[in-house]
């Protein structure tokens, strides 16, 4: 029950850091993958090997064949898909509980200072980084705000515009290993099951004939999970042009003051070209030695 309750707090805090293509995202991953890999695939690949039957006695060479019939158990393979597609997104929600716990940390530190106001302001000051999360501000709810709001939020910004950088850094690498995994499927397994398979492997003496058990339900498995990953990719470029190409070229292009978290430079101040020699020597006055 622990590990349940661990993988439905983790489920719990990607829903809440998502925008809605993402929360689809997550269903799709849940129900069509997880539920069909642990639950339906369970009787249909049990006696996977065991039931590979070849017409011969020589000793080691029905386990050959088999292993040149599937290099890897497709169900072991979709296991490793769902666990590596989903990395990027639980990397995500780690760093985003530990900047929120920053933010919370500081808070706290300067509650008295907000011990003068009244309880509806001091709600609103003590969770002025919580009370949006990462998929308000990605869908552009915490723009709404009023500009006093907007005044008190200040600090947050570059907060929320880091975490919508890496909330989009991790979308596109999530989509790259949704790519990688439908085409290494592809080449792996292809599209049908074969119920007869001629084997060829060097320990045997000569050409064996190997029949698969299920080949129809491991076929229709097979496509399924197949069109399971393309609607995934779908989703990801769904929900990257949800974000808005604009956005995802301006959070990798970022300038580099803007990285570092440097104000911009007033336009009213003089520059140093518009000095003059008088200017400069009158500034101050050197010590005499």
């Amino acid at each position: 029950m622990t590990e349940w309750t661990l993988l439905k707090r983790l489920l719990d805090a990607v829903h809440q850091h998502s925008t809605m293509i993402g929360r689809l995202w997550l269903t799709v991953m849940v129900i069509f993958r997880l539920l069909i890999v642990a639950v339906a695939t369970e009787d249909v690949y049990t006696d996977e090997q065991e039931m590979f039957v070849c017409n011969t006695l020589q000793p080691g060479c029905p386990n050959v064949c088999y292993d040149a019939f599937a290099p890897i158990s497709q169900p072991r393979f979709w296991v490793f898909q769902i666990i590596t597609v989903s990395t990027p997104s639980l990397c995500f929600i780690i760093y985003t509980w530990h900047n929120l716990s920053k933010h919370s940390e500081g808070e706290q530190s300067r509650e008295a200072y907000d011990r003068s106001c009244d309880s509806d302001s001091c709600s609103i000051k003590s969770h002025k980084h919580l009370g949006h999360s990462l998929a308000d501000v990605l869908e552009g709810i915490a723009n709404q705000s009023t500009p006093a709001l907007q005044e008190t939020r200040a600090p947050s910004k570059s907060s929320s515009g880091v975490l919508s950088k890496y909330y989009i850094f991790h979308v596109c690498f999530r989509a790259v290993l949704e790519v990688g995994f439908v085409v290494a499927q592809w080449l792996l397994f292809g599209f049908h099951v074969p119920a007869h398979f001629e084997c060829t492997a060097t320990p045997c003496m000569q050409k064996v004939d190997c029949y698969v058990s299920r080949p129809t339900e491991k076929t229709i498995f097979l496509i399924f999970m197949f069109c399971v990953g393309v609607f995934c990719i779908f989703l990801n470029f769904l929900e990257l042009n949800h974000l808005g190409w604009k956005m995802i070229k301006k959070s990798v292009l970022v300038k580099d003051g803007s990285w570092r978290g440097y104000g911009a430079i007033n336009q009213d101040s003089q520059s140093i070209a518009s000095l003059t020699f008088r200017d400069v020597t009158s500034t101050t006055s050197l010590p005499t030695l």
